[in-house]
Formats: structure tokens, sequence, C-alpha cells
């Protein structure tokens, strides 16, 4: 009989026999228990990251193989950062900083689905990730570390595809990754506090709407901040005259 196929998505090391599991699994007369204990096992290593999974079997020899795939490359860059997720505005607040070996390290399990055709190429695929989402690389900008890699600064490394960092180095980016989100804190403070005292004083002088979104603006707060407090509120047409009622049709 031939080999049959279940797809799936999963929280790694968390498949359980709900949905979408179990009820796709149920009639294929494995032991359902041992298939979902293979696929944690297998995906012990992507726990909080969502994992796709293949499990092969052949319901006449009751035989299964799991094969698990890999997250997308922004769920590993945001596992290595230690963030829950990436920087709404990633060309001007930074989240988090990684150095180059945990790229090395997200490049090497990504590979198969790189397009990049040497160590290098692949790498400075990632870092373009990590533009994308806000999180610096060897405390740079994204793009200055990419620059960097293309003059072959990171060649050594790139090429013994060093992936381990010390603990040390570890303790160093916890440490920068709080200051950065400290400073994303009081950014976001030091908005409320300035949006907060202009709308007030538009209220009060009986300003419209649209002339405190105006002064949010010329304040220097971000357009789409200023979106969230003050949204931009439609003109009023001036009222048009009602249509005249067509004529009633003639009696034949």
């Amino acid at each position: 009989m031939a080999t049959e196929t279940i797809e799936a998505l999963i929280e790694g090391g968390k498949a359980t026999a709900a949905p979408p599991l179990g009820p796709a699994l149920g009639p294929t007369g494995l032991n359902v228990g041992q298939v979902i204990s293979e696929i944690n096992k297998r995906t012990e290593a992507f726990k909080g990251m969502q994992v796709p999974i293949k499990v092969m079997f052949d319901k006449v020899a009751k035989t299964f193989e799991v094969t698990v795939g890999t997250p997308p490359a922004s769920a590993l860059i945001k596992k290595e950062a230690g963030i829950e997720k990436g920087s709404g505005k990633p060309q001007l607040d930074h989240v988090a900083d990684i150095r180059i070996e945990q790229v090395i390290k997200i490049s090497k399990m990504k590979e198969a689905n790189l397009h990049g055709k040497t160590p290098r190429d692949r790498v400075m695929e990632i870092i373009g990730t990590c533009n994308s989402m806000g999180v610096m690389v060897e405390g740079k900008h994204a793009r200055d570390t990419m620059r960097d890699v293309e003059a072959g600064k990171f060649d050594e490394k790139i090429t013994a595809g060093k992936t381990e960092l010390t603990a040390e180095e570890l303790k160093k980016l916890a440490e920068e990754r709080a200051a950065l989100q400290a400073q994303l804190s009081k950014k976001m403070a030091d908005m409320e506090v300035k949006s907060k005292a202009i709308i007030e004083a538009g209220k009060a002088n009986n300003k419209a709407d649209n002339a405190i979104r105006a002064e949010l603006l010329a304040a220097g707060l971000p357009e789409d901040y200023v979106d969230k407090v003050m949204p931009k509120t439609k003109a009023v047409a001036p009222d048009a005259k009602p249509a005249a009622a067509a004529p009633a049709a003639k009696k034949k």
C-alpha cells in the first residue's frame, strides 16, 4: 500500500491529540500517543515556535515516520533575540540585538529554504530579515552589518560555521535588549504626555479635531501614532438638494 502523509503546523514540543493532529491521526490506525510523543521529541528544540511537520505512514504495516521542517526565519530570529515580536518601525526603533554567530546558526537551520548559494549569501539573507524586524546585528543597524559582511569582516566565523556564544556574550545581549526596551517604553511615554497636552489644550480652545491633529503632526509625533489618538475626520459635504422624483409611468 502506498504511503500516506499528514501535514500540520504545531507548537514545538507541544503537540497533542487535539485538533489538528488528533482527528487526522485517528483514522490511520496508528498509536496516536506514540506519534504525538515522537513529534514532541523531534520538535523540542523549537519550543514557543510554530513548526511544520509531516507524518508519513502505512496503514497496513502500522509504521510511521515524522519529518520536521523549520519555522520561518523571523521566528528563529525572535527566539535568538529573546523577543515576542519585531519592531513596528524597524528603520527607526530597534527592539533587540543579536550576534553574527546567531545569524550563522539561523542561516544553517534555514539553508534548504534560502536562495543564497554560499554561506555568506545566506547570512546576508538572514540579516536582511533582521533589518525588516528592527533587530540589530553586532550592535549596529542591520544595513551597516550587511556592509561589514560584504567587506569580509566576518568571513572567518562564517567559514568556520561558528554558532555558539559565551555566557558573558549572552548576558551582554540580554542587557542590551533590556536597555532597548526601556528606551522604547520611555519614547512611548513621552509621546503620550506630549499628545495628551496638545489634545487637552486644543479641546479647551474648541479647536476642530483635524486642527488638533495637524498640531500633533507639527510637534513631530509619528503619523501612525497620531492616527490612533486623533484619527482623521471626514469633511462633511454640503447638504445636496434632494433629487427630483422620477415621473410616474403612464398607464397604458
